[in-house]
C-alpha cells in the first residue's frame, strides 16, 4: 500500500473539485470524521482534508471550464515541466500548464491518452500528503480505461512503472509499482478495463482504507451519496464498495484483508 515516503512516479497528493465546497466539506465529514482546514486566504478557497491534524486530501472549487465534480490523483515528480511536455509527447494533454502554487511545490493538470485526467506535484515545502494508508486515508489509486496495455505503455514512459498481472474473476488486474524496491511493498494502484454502464468514461478513482466497509456505505448513503457497486469481498484484496458523493464524484473504500499489501 501507499507510503508517506513519497518517491518519484507515486501517488502523493489527491484533491476533490466541488461545486459546493460548503456541502462536500459535510458529507465527507459524516462519512470519514474529516475536519476542514483553510490554506489561507490568498488559496482561492482551497482547503484541506485532516484527520487527526494531518493532511490526508484537499479540496477546492471547480475552477476549468466544464470540469465536472471529481477526485485527482497527483503523483511526484521531479520536473513538472519536464512531465508536461513529455505526456503531449506521448499523445496526452496538458490541461493546466505547470505552475508554482507558493512556495509549496510546482504543479500540472494533465489528461493521458485514453482520456483519464491526472496531476503532477514536484514538492517543495509541502512533500505530499500527510496520512496515507491509514483508517480514513488515501491507500490505492486505480485506472479504470478503455486500453489497460495502452494506458500503462503512457504512464510507464513518464514514471518508469513496473507492473504485475493478477488474474481475477471476469478480468486481468495489473498492480502497479514504483521504479524500484520489493514490488509487493512498492505497489500503490492498479489498472483495470472499463466495466459496465457506471464506467463508461476513462478515469482514476482513489480508494481509502475503513475499519467497516458496510458500514461506510451506509453513512454515505445517509448522506447523500450513491453505490455504484455494493460492498462485496474481493480475494487477495479486502471487502470492497464503489461510491459517489452527493455532486457525483466517484471513490472506492477498502477494509484491506490482512495480509494484502
Amino acid at each position: 500500500m501507499l507510503t508517506t515516503d513519497f518517491v518519484t512516479g507515486a501517488p502523493n497528493w489527491l484533491d476533490l473539485g466541488s461545486p459546493d465546497t460548503a456541502a462536500s466539506a459535510e458529507f465527507y465529514g459524516a462519512v470519514f470524521g474529516w475536519d476542514l482546514q483553510s490554506a489561507g486566504p490568498d488559496a482561492g478557497g482551497y482547503c484541506f482534508f485532516q484527520r487527526d491534524g494531518r493532511t490526508v486530501a484537499a479540496l477546492g472549487p471547480l475552477t476549468e471550464e466544464g470540469a465536472s465534480p471529481a477526485w485527482t490523483v497527483y503523483f511526484r515528480t521531479v520536473d513538472a515541466d519536464a512531465t508536461a511536455k513529455a505526456v503531449e509527447q506521448g499523445g496526452g494533454r496538458v490541461r493546466v500548464a505547470p505552475f508554482d502554487v507558493m512556495d509549496a511545490g510546482r504543479m500540472s493538470c494533465l489528461t493521458d491518452p485514453g482520456g483519464a485526467e491526472f496531476a503532477v506535484w514536484q514538492p517543495a515545502a509541502v512533500q505530499g500528503l500527510e496520512r496515507t494508508s491509514e483508517t480514513h486515508s488515501l491507500c490505492w489509486a486505480e485506472l479504470h480505461t478503455a486500453d489497460p496495455e495502452a494506458a500503462f505503455a503512457f504512464y510507464r514512459s513518464l514514471f518508469a512503472w513496473r507492473s504485475q498481472e493478477m488474474e481475477l474473476p471476469g478480468m486481468t488486474y495489473r498492480v502497479l509499482t514504483t521504479p524500484e524496491g520489493d514490488p509487493q511493498e512498492a505497489a500503490f494502484g492498479g489498472v483495470v478495463p472499463l466495466q459496465g454502464e457506471e464506467e463508461e468514461e476513462s478515469r482514476w478513482v482513489p480508494y481509502f482504507t475503513v475499519e467497516d466497509t458496510d458500514a461506510i456505505v451506509a453513512a454515505a448513503q445517509e448522506h447523500g451519496g450513491t453505490v455504484l457497486m455494493p460492498a462485496a469481498d474481493v480475494p487477495q484484496a479486502g471487502r470492497i464498495a464503489w461510491i459517489t458523493d452527493p455532486f457525483g464524484a466517484p471513490f472506492a473504500i477498502i477494509k484491506p484483508e490482512p495480509t494484502a499489501t
